[in-house]
């Protein structure tokens, strides 16, 4: 019997779960949905999972609560704050797929910036997915668990398989992740260059409701496919050279579709920008290296592993540069 089975059992017996999940750096980005409510993306996607990167959720359901409670990182949330709204909300498909109305205590912590473009909420949801679910006694397969994920962050679909992953269209149902490699097929490194902590004023679920404002999203979406296959194709012949240009391509095309939209979102500032003309520079000089850009300012550098000490090496002498996190590829959201 595996780990996982024994933990879903004593899950079920105490009605409380800790589950622990990645997030992950999309190659091909999320941007737009066909159904906000679902979270079902206007376009697929590809990713790969951070593994020295994790959020760590506790579910516990107890019946002496009269609401439901929410902390994250040892900062107790009130009952309306949007936060909590969310992840009330996320808690309660759990408690209608299970006919209960027992509220939970939640707790989470991770050990990255949240809110800043590092993919916050896709660990976050992909956790609290499998300890909610868990804690409820539902025993979910992978294709479920990702389905759930999806509800509460869409890029959370692609947290809970293992290594590299890919989110198809569809319905409902459909619309969930899977694995395409494991962690151990490519030692890629992502060296993600924080340049700011700060909690975006527009986060990614109000900037997808704006993509369809912008005159380019119907261009990006148009030749998402595409660099979908180009990039899949690349990344399975461990080919960083093409899989480069492209995730650099698509990074831009979708930046500038939040630049473009009714208001515009301008989540780039100078230091990412900066890091931007430097691994172009670098790169000039040698460095196999690219970047690529979710919501926010900061910036994922990719790398293989024989040149990331080069890559932190210099992005660190970069004026504008608080931090630089360092992973490679990450496993599946699990019970722990």
């Amino acid at each position: 019997m595996s780990d996982q089975t024994e933990l879903r059992k004593k899950a079920a017996q105490t009605r409380q779960a800790t589950a622990l999940a990645h997030p992950n750096i999309a190659f091909i980005k999320y941007w737009g949905n066909q159904d906000h409510a679902l979270r079902l993306p206007i376009n697929p996607s590809l990713s790969m999972n951070l593994g020295a990167l994790f959020t760590q959720t506790t579910v516990i359901f107890d019946d002496s609560l009269s609401h439901d409670s929410l902390t994250i990182n040892q900062q107790d949330y009130t009952l309306d704050d949007p936060a909590y709204q969310r992840v009330r909300h996320h808690v309660d498909i759990v408690r209608e797929w299970t006919n209960i109305s027992t509220h939970a205590r939640i707790e989470s912590s991770s050990n990255f910036p949240v809110g800043s473009g590092i993919a916050s909420s896709a660990a976050a949801f992909a956790a609290l997915s499998v300890a909610s679910s868990a804690a409820a006694g539902l025993t979910l397969t992978e294709a479920q668990l990702s389905q759930l994920a999806r509800r509460g962050s869409g890029s959370a679909s692609r947290s809970v398989p293992t290594g590299y992953c890919e989110w198809t269209l569809g319905n409902d149902v459909d619309s969930v992740a899977v694995s395409i490699a494991p962690p151990n097929f490519w030692d890629l490194q992502d060296v993600v260059v924080v340049v700011s902590q700060e909690h975006k004023a527009v986060g990614s679920t109000g900037g997808h409701r704006l993509a369809d404002t912008s005159s380019l999203q119907s261009a990006r979406v148009a030749g998402a496919d595409d660099r979908l296959t180009r990039c899949r194709e690349a990344l399975l012949a461990r080919d960083l050279v093409s899989m480069g240009a492209i995730i650099e391509e698509d990074a831009v095309i979708m930046h500038g579709v939040m630049m473009s939209s009714q208001p515009p979102l301008y989540y780039w500032n100078a230091g990412t920008m900066r890091i931007i003309q430097a691994t172009q520079q670098w790169r000039a000089e040698g460095l196999p290296v690219y970047f690529t850009i979710d919501a926010g300012p900061n910036v994922h550098l990719i790398c293989e592993s024989a040149h990331v000490q080069a890559v932190v090496s210099a992005a660190k002498q970069l004026p504008e540069v608080q931090d630089v996190l360092v992973s490679g590829p990450g496993g599946p959201a699990r019970l722990v």
